[in-house]
């Protein structure tokens, strides 16, 4: 199926991802974990081991024309664990699951590439750009 959405309609979606991820007073942040990615931000982390958190800015992102470019995202100084990042999952400041995404290095298909995906406890975790292109272009 190929569906293609006006700007307006992507821009509707990116503004309305940034007000899931704002809706808290406290800033959305992302943890990333090893093993299988589940289901969905609905299901329940099992076996996975959190490798990390990243709190983004209070304000987290901005939409253009559907592109939601987020603000600073705040690097996790002391990772909390040894492994490989295979997925990440965003959370309003509640702590409420937002979405879920595949981590890969920089050469993978990820949607979100870090320059290596080996975590050591204790070491950093850091993003330096984010950007989520609405679907539909």
């Amino acid at each position: 199926m190929n569906v293609k959405l006006s700007t307006a309609v992507r821009q509707a979606m990116a503004v309305a991802l940034i007000a899931e991820l704002d809706a808290d007073v406290d800033p959305a942040y992302v943890e990333f974990y090893t093993g299988t990615k589940p289901a969905g931000p609905g299901t329940a982390i099992t076996s996975q081991v959190k490798l990390g958190t990243l709190p983004c800015s209070a304000t987290s992102a901005t939409a253009t024309a559907g592109v939601v470019t987020f603000a600073a995202i705040t690097q996790d100084n002391a990772a909390d664990d040894d492994g490989t990042a295979t997925w990440a999952r965003f959370y309003d400041g509640a702590g409420v699951a937002h979405s879920d995404y595949d981590v890969t290095n920089e050469a993978g298909d990820g949607a979100i590439k870090l320059n290596t995906t080996n975590i050591v406890a204790g070491g950093p975790i850091a993003m330096t750009s984010l950007t989520i292109t609405m679907p539909g272009a």
